[in-house]
């Protein structure tokens, strides 16, 4: 039997994030993100009125997607996907015309003022290429982001996803993302997403 090459993914339990922001932290120190831009963030949402109101967490990064628009939407091919499945950028082709960030569904890009390209989440995939976890990961206090490889079936990914109820986010797009939540509330799946959670990220 042929043996399935890498494809890196992540689960977010939501019933673990506590919300103390540890991972945008750690991103932007990470990958020298500038003041005011995220690769990572975590919105809060509320819902309900009062007395009857909750709080509801969605941490957000790049999704990775199989089914890219980021990648089919580049003009000059500046974003590309690894053999592993992770979408990166190169910075030496990227021309900064923003088609990729109109094309995504997940408004996770934005351009770097510094460098004047389009940036994103890599997965930091500096760190997982010498066999580290994304910073992100390693610094969650609860325990809530899991990364690996979900073509093992032994991974720890791969048993959450077959061993738990698991949502995407707008999977009416058909874009087949990589980043899984646990946990999410239904209603900040689908195409009502960016109206509930507006604000800059």
């Amino acid at each position: 039997m042929t043996e399935q090459p890498i494809r890196y993914g992540m689960v977010i339990d939501l019933r673990k994030c506590v919300g103390c922001n540890a991972c945008t932290v750690s991103c932007k120190i990470e990958n020298n993100v500038p003041d005011g831009k995220y690769r990572t963030w975590v919105k809060e949402i509320e819902k309900g009125t009062y007395p009857e109101v909750s709080r509801h967490r969605l941490p957000r990064l790049c999704n990775h997607c199989d089914n890219a628009p980021c990648k089919s939407a580049c003009p000059v091919r500046a974003t590309y996907r690894t053999e592993d499945g992770t979408i990166l950028i190169d910075y030496e082709r990227c021309i900064g015309c923003k088609y990729c960030m109109a094309a995504c569904p997940y408004d996770a890009r934005f351009v770097n003022p510094v460098r004047k390209t389009a940036e994103k989440c890599t997965f930091c995939y500096h760190r997982v290429q010498m066999g580290l976890l994304p910073a992100c990961v390693t610094t969650c206090v609860g325990g809530a982001r899991i990364f690996g490889d979900l073509n093992d079936p032994d991974s720890l990914v791969s048993r959450l996803i077959a061993n738990n109820p698991v949502q995407v986010l707008k999977p009416e797009m058909n874009t087949r993302p990589m980043i899984y939540y646990i946990g999410a509330e239904q209603a900040l799946l689908g195409a009502d997403y960016t109206d509930l959670a507006k604000g800059e990220k």
